[in-house]
This record gives structure tokens, C-alpha cells and sequence, in this order.
């Protein structure tokens, strides 16, 4: 492999964590639901993927949530309770700060939504320390990993393509979607392994 330009990061499972039981456990007490029904909401119809493909405004998701489920808390409410669920992963942070200290240009490629990002901005200071962001949900994508858009979208803000990019993602079939792109990209499984990927490829020392 040769070194890339760009290092590319996927959030979820790699920057990021995330817990739907603790979300539902802040969120249930509000709603008229079990918790088998709001997990059918969320992993068996098509609204959260609507709502993060930018097909549902975020009052547009926020009514449907409260049509579905009865959800009697206000909307600052329910976002308190539903970012709940995140947390990062502080290794990973720090590997990112040494990607940028040693002068590459760093992006994120996520399948997300408005209200995970603007929790993002206000609660964790290396979200805004990227040189761009290619989000799902964004008028400029409105897609979803593996779609093409969302990959193009990063070669738009960057300037770059091929093998100038490396993902980092948790997830085999989109870092399959890059590889085809001619990115180079691993499957990102634990910090030492993908540290030691950095450093094959030149990235880090």
C-alpha cells in the first residue's frame, strides 16, 4: 500500500459508542410502548433510515416517534434521552490526534443523523477538529453507506480519490463499497490494529 493524503473516519463503532437499551431506558417511562415495540420501531420500520437518509426533517422524525409511541416529554426531552445512548471511545480519539499531528487531512463518512451530530458539536470538542464531514443525512448526501453518494461526497470535499483516501469502518460491507472506489480501507476491530494498519501504511510512525 501506498500512503494516502487522507484518513477517513467512520463514527459509529469506531470514534463513537452507542447503546440503544440506555436510550430506551430514559425514553420508555414517556411512552405508551413496550420496549420490544420501540425497538421495532426504531430496527424494523423504515423511520430511523428515513430519518437518516434525510428523507424526514428531525420534527418531521420527532412527530412520527411521538405519533408511534405516545411520547408525552418535550423535544429537548427526547434528545437528552435518545443521544443518551453515546458515548466515544477515548483511544480512538487520541489516534486521530496523532494522524493530524503528523499532517494528514482527516474527514468522517457516517450513516447519522441531526440530532446525534448537533450532540456531537456541543459535547465532544474533537468532533469539530475534521477537515470535513460527508453525513447521511445532509442535503449534499441524503444517502446511506454503501450507497456511492456518500463515498463521492467525501472525494468532493477532499479533492482526492483512489488510493489517496484510507477508511477506517467496523462495518466489512462498507469498507467493501470503498475498496471498489480504489480507496485503500480496513475494518477497523480495536485501536492496536488499527494503529499498526497506520503505521504500515505510513501513515503514523
Amino acid at each position: 500500500m501506498t500512503p494516502p493524503r487522507a484518513v477517513v473516519f467512520d463514527l459509529g463503532g469506531v470514534l463513537v459508542t452507542f447503546d440503544y437499551r440506555i436510550a430506551a431506558s430514559r425514553l420508555l417511562p414517556h411512552m405508551k410502548v413496550t420496549r420490544e415495540e420501540l425497538w421495532r420501531l426504531l430496527e424494523s420500520t423504515p423511520l430511523l433510515l428515513d430519518y437518516e437518509s434525510g428523507n424526514l426533517s428531525t420534527n418531521e422524525f420527532f412527530d412520527a416517534v411521538r405519533t408511534a409511541t405516545g411520547y408525552s416529554g418535550s423535544f429537548e426531552e427526547f434528545c437528552e434521552g435518545f443521544t443518551s445512548m453515546f458515548g466515544y471511545v477515548p483511544e480512538m480519539v487520541a489516534l486521530h490526534e496523532e494522524v493530524r499531528a503528523r499532517g494528514f487531512r482527516t474527514y468522517v463518512l457516517s450513516n447519522t443523523n441531526e440530532i446525534a451530530i448537533e450532540h456531537f458539536r456541543h459535547k465532544y470538542p474533537f468532533f469539530s477538529r475534521f477537515d470535513g464531514y460527508a453525513l447521511s443525512y445532509d442535503p449534499a448526501v441524503r444517502a446511506l453507506k454503501p450507497a456511492a453518494r456518500i463515498y463521492e461526497r467525501i472525494e468532493e470535499l477532499s479533492g482526492l480519490s483512489g488510493a489517496d483516501l484510507f477508511y477506517l469502518d467496523d462495518v466489512p460491507e462498507y469498507v467493501e463499497a470503498a475498496c471498489e472506489r480504489g480507496w485503500q480501507a480496513i475494518v477497523h476491530r480495536s485501536e492496536p490494529e488499527t494503529r499498526r494498519a497506520l503505521i504500515d501504511v505510513g501513515v503514523l510512525g
